[in-house]
C-alpha cells in the first residue's frame, strides 16, 4: 500500500537507512515495498540486495521534485524502466534543469502524479502507465474533485519519510541546513508532514473503505513491478566484457602481448617464468577477466603515446602478465610475489590495479577512457558518500539554532561542562549525535572509474560534478555487490617530478643520455644510491621522505631493493602499531632474535622473518595456519581492510579461523595473538606487490636525486614539493651545491628554473602576485629584456600594488639600482602618471630623473622581506633571532652526548601528534640544526602538555639524547621558541649603518647581490 517511501539518500531530507526502512516495512506486514528517493538513486541496489533479508519484494523509484515540490512518483516496472527512470533524471541533473510538470511517456515505468499536482496543471488525460496519488489526507477531497471519475487510474500515495517526532526533527534541521536558514525561518514549503510516517495497513483500509478500487489499484501497481540484479558469490562481472569482437579474439591478443613482452622484460626466459605465464592465462581466461586485463593495456599504450609517466600497483602487481603488459613494473618472479593474493580459483573479484599518473596527465587519461569506452554511455565515475562528522554537524546545527560564533566553537572544541549548557547548545550536541556518520552530499571517489558492458545508467543515475565527467550514485562497495569492478586512475605528484626533472636535465644537460627510467633494476644495484638510502638521505624522493621513513631507513640499514619493498610496508600503521614493526627491525638485525618466531609462521614467511608484513601474509597464515581454504582466507584478507568488518562472512570467518586452529591443537593465548596481529592490519597493510611498485618508484626518484640533485629538486618544487614546506626543498637545494635566487624579472619564470647551479624562483612563489601579472612579465620579456623601471613600467601595466611586491622581493637587481631607490621612483611616476594598468601606453612618455640620495639597505630588511613576500627567507634563520644561540651545539655532535642531557637550537620543520595507548597526546619533532642537518625529537604527554609547539621558528631545546638501533633522537625535557628581533621595517630605532651582514652558513647561504645586467 505503500508506493513513495525515502531514506537518507533523499539527502538533507530523509532520516533513515536502508534496512531501517525495510525494517519498517517488515513490522508492517509488508510484502512488496518500494524505495524512491527524492531526485537521488544512491541506495536502491543495497535496498534491492537486503531486501530478501526481511522476506520483501523490493521495488525502486523516484520521487522527482522541483526545489521539495513534488512532480511525480515514478516506479520502475522492471530493469528497462529502471534504466529509463536514470537517464531522465541524469540527463536533467547534469544540466542543472527543473522537471517538467508532465512526465515523459515512459514504456516501462509507472508514472504517479499526486492529487494536487494534477488540479494545479489541469492534465485529464493519462496513459496506460500513469496514476492519480491519493494521499490519506487528500481522501476528502477526492468527494468533491473531477478526478474522481478516473477509476483505473487512482491509487493511494502515502509518503513515508519518518518513523517518529525525532526522525522529524532531524529531517527540519536537515531542511534547515540544506536551505542556510535559521530553523525558526525554514519555510513550510521546504518540509515534509509529520503526517508522512507509516501506518497500518488496517488504518489506510480503514480512510479508503468507500473506494476499493484505489485499495486495488494500488496492489496491482506493486504487484506488476519487478526487479532484478545478481549479488550472489557466483554473480557475473557487469565490466566491459569483450575489445576485439568476441572472447576468443580478446584472449588471443591478451598472449600475442604477453609473447611480445617476454624478450623485452627477461633476458634469459624460464621454465618457471614460462609456467608461471601460463598458470596465470590459463585462470584470466577461466574467471573471464581477459578484457580486464586488455582495457588496462589500452590506457597504458594511450599513457606511453602521449609521453605521461605511470606506476601500476595494487594486487595487479603480484601478476606476471601485467608485468609483461607493462601495466607494472614489478617482476613477480624477482620478487616471489604471491599469485594467490593476486588471483585465486575462489576469488570473485578480478585482481586490483592502481595506476599512477601525474595530476597533470590523469585528467587526459580520463577524459581518453569516456571517449574510448564509454560512447554508448558506459562510462562513469564513481561516486563516494560524505557524511557528517560531529564537530561538522555541530558547526551546522550551531548555525541553524542561531548560535554565536564563539558558541559554537566551544562546543567544537569539546572544552565546556555539559551540565552548564543552556537547553540550545545542549540540543545542537544531542542532534549532532544522531546526524553523525549519515550521508551529507554525493561526491567523487579518489580514483575509480566504472567501464560497464550495459549502460551505467542500467545500474544508476549519475550526476555532474565539477570534474565534468559523469559520476554514479553509489560507492564502491555497491559496485563490487553488482559486479561492477572499478579501474583505478589516481593522480600523483612523484610521477610529475620525475617527468619534469628529466625534461630539466635534458634542457639543462643536453649532452648527457639518461638511461630507461622505466627499467629500475640497474638503480636497485647501484652502490651510490643504496648508500644514499642507508644514510636516509631521501629528501624529495617519492614515498621514503618523512620522518618515520628516515628513521626506518636508519634503524634497519637500508642498502637493496628488497628491504626497501619491506619497510614501505612495515611503516604503515598496521604493522607499526601491531608491534610488529619493532619485532621486524629485532630479527633483521639480530638473527638470535628469529628463533623467537612460531615455527610456523617462520615457515610460512621466512622473507620477513616470521612476521606479517603484507596483506598476503594474512592469507598465507589463515591458510596453512589456520587450515582456512583460499576463498576463506580471502574473505578474512577483504575483512581486514575495513570494507567488510562487519559483514556476516567475515564473522563466520572468523570464527572458522579460531575453532580450526583449537582443533589442530593451538594453544588459545598464540590463537589470539596471531589474531590480534592479523586485526591490528585494519586496512592499512600494503599487498607485497603494492610495497614492490612504491619501490620501484622510490628508486627512480632516487637515482635522479643521486645524480642530478638539483634539477631534481626543481622538479619536486615544480610540483607542490612532498612532505614538508617548500623552504625545505630550498634548503635541500643549497646544501646540495645550488645558489638560490629571489624571483627576477630576466631571469625567472611562473615555475622554478636552473641553469647550471643557480636555481631562480618563480614568480609563483610570490605571496599575493596575481597570475595575470606573471603572463604579462613572460609574454614582454620574450620580445627583449628589460633595461630599466620605465622600460618595464610601459611594458608590462599592472598596480602600484603588484609593482611594489617585485620591487620588494629585489626583483629588478638586475637593473643596477637599490631597491629602496625604486620603490620613490615607482611610487613617484604611479601618483604623477596615473598609469592605467590594462591599457599600455600607446607613446612613450619622458619622465624627470631625480637625485636621490644614497640608501642603506640591510640583509636583515630583505630577510624580513622575504619571510612577508615568500613566506620563508633564504637567510639563515638562525640569525634572526633577538638573542643568538648560546652554543653550536650540533647533531653531528649527539653520538658523544648519548644518554646525556644537552641543550641544542633547532628550526621546526615539522611536528608529528600522536596518542599514546592511553589515549594522552605526544609529539615527533623534525627540525634543523645550526648546519643545516636534521635533528629528531620525541615529546612525551607531560613535556607535550607543558611546553607545546607554538608555531614556526627557532627552537631552544634541553633533552636527552638516546639511541636506538643506531638512530640518534633526543627526548626533549624542555623547549621554548625563541624570538625574532623587531621588524627593522618598522622600528624606529634600528640603525641601519650600524647592522651587520647576517651570518651566512654553508647550507643557509645567501645569494650574490650583484648580478650581470639584462
Amino acid at each position: 500500500m505503500f508506493l513513495n517511501n525515502h531514506s537518507y539518500y533523499s539527502l538533507r531530507y530523509g532520516t533513515m537507512a536502508e534496512n531501517e526502512l525495510l525494517e519498517l516495512a517488515q513490522a508492517h506486514d509488508c510484502s512488496v515495498f518500494p524505495l524512491t528517493d527524492i531526485n537521488n538513486t544512491s541506495g536502491c541496489l543495497n535496498f534491492i540486495r537486503r531486501a530478501n533479508e526481511y522476506s520483501i519484494t523490493p521495488v525502486v523509484g523516484i520521487d522527482f521534485r522541483n526545489n521539495a515540490q513534488q512532480c511525480y512518483v515514478c516506479l520502475a516496472i522492471n530493469n528497462q524502466g529502471f534504466l529509463e527512470l536514470n537517464n531522465f533524471l541524469s540527463k536533467h541533473l547534469h544540466a542543472n534543469q527543473q522537471f517538467p510538470d508532465v512526465a515523459p511517456k515512459f514504456q516501462n515505468v509507472i508514472t504517479i502524479y499526486p492529487l494536487k499536482k494534477v488540479s494545479a496543471i489541469e492534465k485529464y488525460t493519462f496513459a496506460k502507465n500513469e496514476c492519480i496519488g491519493v494521499s490519506l489526507q487528500d481522501i476528502n477531497k477526492l468527494q468533491f474533485s473531477k478526478f474522481k471519475q478516473y477509476k483505473d487510474n487512482l491509487v493511494v500515495l502515502h509518503t513515508v519519510s519518518f518513523r517518529h517526532k525525532r526522525d522529524f526533527n532531524i529531517h527540519r534541521l536537515l531542511r534547515a541546513i540544506d536551505n542556510n536558514t535559521l530553523l525558526s525561518k525554514l519555510p513550510k514549503l521546504q518540509q515534509g508532514s509529520i503526517e508522512h510516517s507509516i501506518v497500518s495497513t488496517s488504518e489506510i483500509e480503514k480512510k479508503f473503505q468507500d473506494y476499493p478500487h484505489i485499495l486495488k489499484n494500488t496492489t496491482e501497481v506493486l504487484e506488476r513491478c519487478s526487479i532484478q540484479f545478481d549479488f550472489s558469490n557466483t554473480k557475473k562481472s557487469q565490466n566491459l566484457a569483450t575489445l576485439y569482437e568476441s572472447k576468443a579474439l580478446d584472449f588471443e591478443k591478451l598472449v600475442a602481448l604477453c609473447n611480445e613482452g617476454l624478450p623485452k622484460r627477461y633476458d634469459v626466459v624460464t621454465k618457471t617464468i614460462k609456467q608461471r605465464l601460463q598458470k596465470e592465462l590459463s585462470l584470466i581466461k577461466l574467471q573471464n577477466y581477459v578484457s580486464f586485463f586488455l582495457i588496462n593495456w589500452k590506457i597504458i599504450q594511450y599513457a606511453k603515446s602521449k609521453g605521461y609517466y605511470y606506476v601500476g600497483r595494487g594486487s595487479g602487481a603480484n601478476s606476471i602478465v601485467a608485468y609483461l603488459l607493462e601495466i607494472t613494473d614489478v617482476d613477480p618472479i624477482e620478487l616471489d610475489l604471491y599469485f594467490e593474493r593476486f588471483m585465486n580459483w575462489y576469488r570473485t573479484t578480478p585482481p586490483d590495479f592502481d595506476i599512477d599518473f601525474s595530476t597533470w596527465d590523469r585528467e587526459d587519461v580520463t577524459r581518453f577512457i569516456f571517449e574510448k569506452f564509454g560512447s554508448e554511455g558506459q562510462v562513469a565515475l564513481l561516486g563516494a558518500y560524505v557524511t557528517f562528522q560531529y564537530k561538522g554537524a555541530v558547526r551546522e546545527l550551531g548555525k541553524v539554532f542561531g548560535l554565536p560564533k564563539y558558541e559554537i566553537d566551544k562546543l567544537c572544541s569539546g572544552k565546556f561542562n555539559y551540565k552548564q549548557l543552556d537547553e540550545l547548545s545542549s540540543l545542537v550536541l544531542r542532534y549532532a549525535n544522531y546526524l553523525q556518520g549519515r550521508p551529507n552530499y554525493i561526491s567523487i571517489h579518489a580514483a575509480g572509474i566504472l567501464i560497464s558492458e550495459q549502460p551505467i545508467h542500467y545500474f544508476s543515475a549519475t550526476h555532474m560534478p565539477p570534474k565534468g565527467f559523469p559520476t554514479v550514485q553509489f560507492d564502491m562497495h555497491i559496485a563490487e555487490d553488482v559486479g561492477l569492478y572499478k579501474f583505478d586512475i589516481l593522480g600523483q605528484r612523484g610521477l610529475g617530478k620525475i617527468k619534469d626533472a628529466i625534461a630539466i636535465i635534458e634542457k639543462n644537460s643536453p649532452d648527457i643520455t639518461l638511461p630507461n627510467i622505466h627499467n629500475a633494476k640497474p638503480f636497485f644495484i647501484d652502490k651510490q644510491i643504496n648508500d644514499m638510502i642507508a644514510r636516509a638521505e631521501c629528501i624529495g624522493c617519492f614515498y621514503v621522505e618523512s620522518p618515520a621513513m628516515r628513521m626506518l631507513l636508519k634503524k634497519l640499514g637500508v642498502r637493496d631493493y628488497l628491504t626497501l619493498v619491506a619497510a614501505s610496508s612495515i611503516i604503515r600503521p598496521g604493522v607499526a602499531k601491531s608491534g610488529m614493526m619493532r619485532e621486524y627491525i629485532l630479527r633483521h638485525k639480530n638473527p638470535e632474535r628469529r628463533k623467537k618466531a612460531h615455527p610456523v609462521l617462520w615457515d610460512i614467511m621466512p622473507d620477513t622473518y616470521g612476521v606479517m608484513v603484507y596483506q598476503e601474509d594474512v592469507i598465507k597464515v589463515a591458510h596453512h595456519y589456520a587450515g582456512l581454504d583460499l576463498g576463506e582466507a580471502d574473505v578474512l584478507r577483504r575483512g581486514m581492510s575495513g570494507k567488510y568488518r562487519s559483514r556476516e562472512e567475515f564473522l563466520a570467518v572468523k570464527e572458522k579461523f579460531i575453532s580450526n586452529c583449537r582443533e589442530k591443537g593451538e594453544q588459545d593465548a598464540v590463537i589470539f595473538e596471531v589474531w590480534r596481529q592479523i586485526e591490528s592490519f585494519a586496512g592499512y597493510a600494503f599487498a607485497k606487490g603494492h610495497s614492490a611498485s612504491y619501490a620501484v618508484e622510490s628508486y627512480q626518484s632516487l637515482f635522479l636525486k643521486c645524480y642530478y640533485p638539483l634539477e631534481y629538486m626543481v622538479a619536486t618544487v615544480n610540483n607542490g614539493g612532498g612532505f614538508y614546506r617548500t623552504e625545505l626543498y630550498f634548503h635541500e637545494a643549497k646544501k646540495l651545491g645550488g645558489i638560490i635566487h629571489p624571483p627576477c624579472i630576466n631571469k625567472s619564470h611562473v615555475d622554478t628554473i636552473i641553469e647550471g647551479v643557480n636555481i631562480y624562483l618563480g614568480f609563483q612563489h610570490l605571496q599575493g602576485f596575481e597570475k595575470r601579472n606573471m603572463i604579462h612579465v613572460l609574454r614582454s620579456r620574450a620580445e627583449k629584456k628589460f633595461t630599466s623601471l620605465n622600460d618595464f613600467i610601459e611594458r608590462v601595466p599592472m598596480s602600484i600594488e603588484q609593482l611594489d611586491i617585485l620591487i620588494r622581493v629585489n626583483a629588478f637587481r638586475s637593473l643596477g639600482k637599490d631597491k629602496r631607490t625604486l620603490l620613490w621612483e615607482a611610487y613617484y611616476k604611479y601618483n604623477h602618471l596615473a598609469v592605467d594598468e590594462l591599457q599600455p601606453q600607446l607613446f612613450k612618455v619622458g619622465t624627470k630623473e631625480f637625485v636621490l640620495p644614497e640608501f642603506t639597505i640591510t640583509d636583515l630588511e630583505n630577510a624580513f622581506d622575504q619571510l612577508e613576500l615568500l613566506n620563508f627567507t633564504l637567510y639563515n634563520v638562525f640569525s634572526l633571532l633577538e638573542m643568538s644561540p648560546t652554543n653550536r651545539c650540533l647533531v653531528a655532535d649527539l653520538k658523544a652526548f648519548k644518554n646525556k642531557v644537552i641543550t641544542i637550537y633547532g628550526y621546526l620543520v615539522t611536528a608529528k601528534n600522536t596518542s599514546t595507548h592511553k589515549g594522552d597526546r605526544m609529539h615527533f619533532g623534525t627540525f634543523l640544526d645550526q648546519d643545516g642537518q636534521w635533528l629528531d625529537t620525541v615529546h612525551f604527554p607531560p613535556v607535550a602538555k607543558r611546553y607545546p609547539f607554538k608555531g614556526k621558528g627557532v627552537y631552544r631545546i634541553t633533552g636527552k639524547v638516546v639511541e636506538e638501533f643506531g638512530f640518534l633522537t633526543i627526548e626533549v625535557i624542555k623547549q621554548e621558541r625563541m624570538g625574532y628581533v623587531s621588524d627593522p621595517r618598522f622600528d624606529m630605532t634600528y640603525n641601519r649603518k650600524a647592522f651587520p651582514k647576517l651570518n651566512r652558513s654553508v647550507c643557509m647561504k645567501k645569494i650574490p647581490e650583484e648580478e650581470p645586467r639584462g
